[in-house]
């Protein structure tokens, strides 16, 4: 495949061109460095389970194509433990200095604030499993958690929890419905595929509302006295 033709954004794309290597790097960069937090981090663990199923070649659209699950079981959350630990670790050395740059078209202010939003809201190791499950927040809280001081060997437990339930329930996931759908699976896959995208911003969603409904109400502005 060319690799130029890529589209970094489709789960299946990637996975079509990179097989299992890329896999395991781009869950390594979504979840370790701070330009990765677009990367499709859900879908592409869903994606890899399903890869590794008997609908591997009806999906991906290559006869022969195959994931191994056991090394996509042991690889991913070995990486996502990783990436979440070296982003812990440039928090932590680098501090606040990370996220002194101004907005762009990819990096906004806002990210780093609802990590710590998290961070601060729900504790350090629940916000550490949590985050797992959240685009966006998964890969700014890890440093954040560094900037804010929390310990590297509490930091490695709750990460490997957190890194363990995402990417093994994902993958399993994907796997079993691959298996289940064999023969059928391209009808539901866009579907299934929009589901787990959904779910996962359903906490992004409520605690925005949550926020929303928290925010004073804003007062209207006090107009002069007419004579």
């Amino acid at each position: 495949m060319n690799v130029a033709a890529v589209n970094v954004m489709d789960a299946q794309s990637l996975i079509a061109a990179f097989g299992l290597a890329g896999i395991l790097i781009i869950v390594f960069i979504e979840t370790g460095l701070l330009f990765g937090f677009f990367l499709p981090g859900d879908s592409l663990l869903f994606l890899a389970g399903v890869g590794a199923s008997g609908a591997a070649a009806e999906v991906f659209h290559r006869p022969g194509f195959h994931l191994s699950l056991p090394a996509l079981l042991i690889g991913a959350p070995v990486c996502a433990t990783a990436g979440a630990q070296l982003g812990h670790l440039l928090g932590a050395h680098v501090g606040p200095r990370l996220f002194l740059r101004p907005d762009s078209r990819l990096f906004k202010q806002e990210y780093v604030a609802k990590a710590e939003a998290y961070f601060t809201r729900y504790g350090a190791g629940k916000a550490v499993v949590l985050a797992r499950f959240l685009p966006v927040v998964r890969t700014f809280l890890n440093p954040v958690a560094g900037v804010l001081g929390m310990r590297a060997r509490e930091f490695f437990v709750w990460n490997v929890l957190g890194a363990s339930l995402w990417t093994v329930g994902i993958i399993l996931l994907g796997h079993r419905l691959g298996d289940s759908l064999k023969g059928s699976i391209d009808s539901y896959l866009l579907p299934m595929i929009i589901l787990i995208i959904a779910l996962s911003l359903v906490p992004v969603l409520v605690e925005a509302i949550r926020a929303r409904r928290a925010a004073p109400p804003s007062r209207p502005e006090e107009r002069p006295a007419r004579p």
